[in-house]
């Protein structure tokens, strides 16, 4: 990491600051504190924010479980944030999604409606990972991507697959810029 990492737990200063270390300990029980967290919390106010807003992100949506973590990991594969990908992966895989569907998701190049036709993905998870590329890549997502998407899911779906790509975009330049467990310098 590009900083040190605080101490696990760290120090609290104020009592708003100790209700803020409880919630992200709260999210990530009944396992510890994570590197990213160990980052965020040089900034008690960015750490509760992000911990809200991810958390919500994660463990909110309507979204399925394979649904959500297809997003994730293609934003971790398309943008390198190898930590990302160690973290989500074995949710996908856990999932449900084959070894076949999973080398898609790996690869950043592969023909996604080729890999559809050969029923490798569905329709669904195959519309999600190229809307996921639009916005990961040129952040404009084409008419016919959008369209494909909404044919699957509905309008609080569509912002929630929206927002789990925008937010896994963050995390993931997060990760990277600070090398964030030691996985991209």
């Amino acid at each position: 990491m590009r900083l040190p990492y605080v101490a696990d737990p760290p120090p609290a200063s104020t009592p708003e600051e100790a209700e803020v270390l409880a919630r992200v300990q709260a999210r990530r029980a009944p396992n510890g504190l994570l590197p990213l967290d160990l980052a965020l919390l040089h900034s008690y106010p960015v750490a509760d924010g992000w911990n809200s807003f991810i958390g919500a992100v994660r463990t909110r949506t309507s979204l399925t479980a394979v649904i959500r973590e297809l997003i994730i990991c293609r934003v971790a594969v398309l943008n390198g944030a190898l930590f990302e990908w160690e973290q989500h992966s074995p949710l996908l895989t856990n999932g449900g999604l084959s070894d076949a569907a999973l080398q898609v998701v790996r690869d950043g190049k592969v023909d996604i409606l080729e890999k559809v036709t050969e029923g490798v993905l569905s329709s669904a998870e195959g519309a999600v990972l190229r809307y996921t590329d639009a916005i990961t890549k040129t952040v404009n997502v084409p008419d016919d991507v959008f369209q494909a998407v909404k044919q699957h899911f509905n309008d609080r779906e569509v912002v929630e697959i929206t927002t789990t790509a925008a937010a896994y975009n963050c995390v993931s330049r997060f990760l990277i810029a600070l090398d964030v467990g030691e996985k991209n310098h």
